[in-house]
């Protein structure tokens, strides 16, 4: 039960953040996911960001922060692997099943719904 607890009030806050973000300091919504995604892959860069979904589970991984921090991941994995050119293609190798299925999702959307306007 502490667990839910936990993911509830870390992607609460991460929410919170973002609409502080929009509100506040009249970002845009692209701003703001820019702002997470990087923030993500700094922290992390630092080694705080895996601690961080240990111990709030999916209030840390489901936001797009979490994005960063795999991109981040991949693209280390893969210069250890094979040098610079692995930082290209590793943010495609760990990435591209969520991204596909973004795609197709939205797509399949788009045969279903029309859009006003």
């Amino acid at each position: 039960m502490e667990k839910f607890f936990w993911a509830f009030v870390v992607g609460g806050g991460i929410c919170v953040l973002g609409q502080i973000l929009i509100d506040v300091f009249r970002l845009t919504p692209a701003h703001v996911t820019t702002s997470f995604v990087s923030a993500g892959a700094i922290l992390g860069g630092l080694g705080w960001y895996d601690p961080l979904i240990k111990f709030a589970g999916a209030g840390a991984s489901i936001p797009i922060s979490s994005f960063g921090n795999a991109l981040l991941k991949g693209a280390m994995m893969e210069f250890e692997r094979d040098g610079f050119v692995g930082v290209l293609t590793g943010v495609f190798d760990i990435t591209s099943a969520g991204v596909s299925a973004a795609i197709i999702f939205a797509f399949i959307a788009s045969l279903i719904f029309r859009p006003k306007g």
